[in-house]
């Protein structure tokens, strides 16, 4: 039987039994209301929650693009005050670098180093390019047309998503095509994987929606 404890105090245990220098952690909440599963994800909506039946998947992350623990207590509060219960659990834990630096002499070859560092199981990714020179913005965006980038604060460059086999996303190998262009026509940058999802499953979806700046992306 699920334990009727609230969700944000469930979260607190989880949080206390991280080691302490975690960067970002996966969790399943089972609703013990199948009914109120749609309603629990909805409420969640923001971490880019996942739902199969009573059983939601999110994520939350300490730095960097995500939802951070206080965002996700918040989150978990309101699901409480609406009389939702059910059991959370932790699926896992990354350390403090996921991924690590991707400075490489060619755009390919961080984008090589960064996905032979994610975990075998990862579905869905959120990337930024950022080029060395604004001068490259105009070009870039043509070159990369395919992966839908898009503009994201000051840094100059793009934000996109990846899905590795189903999903909203470019794949993979469009990832690389796109970045082999890049680095043919001599323009440089960097690569950084910003938010990663692993064994996702979509229901009659595209996939996850994720919120970084009060923004769906």
């Amino acid at each position: 039987m699920l334990r009727l404890v609230p969700l944000v105090d469930q979260f607190r245990h989880i949080e206390e039994e991280l080691p302490k220098d975690w960067s970002d952690a996966r969790l399943e909440l089972t609703v013990a209301e199948p009914a109120r599963g749609a309603r629990a994800a909805a409420l969640l909506g923001a971490t880019g929650a996942g739902r199969s039946g009573n059983t939601i998947r999110f994520y939350t992350a300490r730095r960097g693009a995500g939802i951070g623990p206080e965002g996700v207590r918040r989150l978990l509060r309101k699901v409480d005050e609406e009389g939702i219960r059910g059991k959370l659990e932790l699926l896992a834990a990354g350390e403090p670098t996921v991924v690590p630096p991707t400075h490489r002499r060619t755009l390919v070859e961080s984008w090589d180093t960064a996905v032979a560092a994610l975990p075998s199981d990862w579905s869905e990714l959120y990337s930024e390019l950022e080029l060395t020179s604004t001068d490259y913005l105009e070009r870039a965006a043509l070159l990369t047309a395919p992966l839908n980038p898009s503009r994201f604060g000051e840094t100059p460059g793009f934000r996109f998503r990846v899905a590795s086999h189903t999903g909203y996303g470019a794949a993979p190998e469009m990832v690389r095509r796109c970045l082999q262009r890049l680095d043919d026509d001599g323009i440089r940058g960097e690569i950084r994987v910003l938010r990663i999802l692993s064994a996702s499953n979509h229901v009659a979806t595209q996939g996850p929606v994720w919120y970084v700046g009060g923004r769906a992306v």
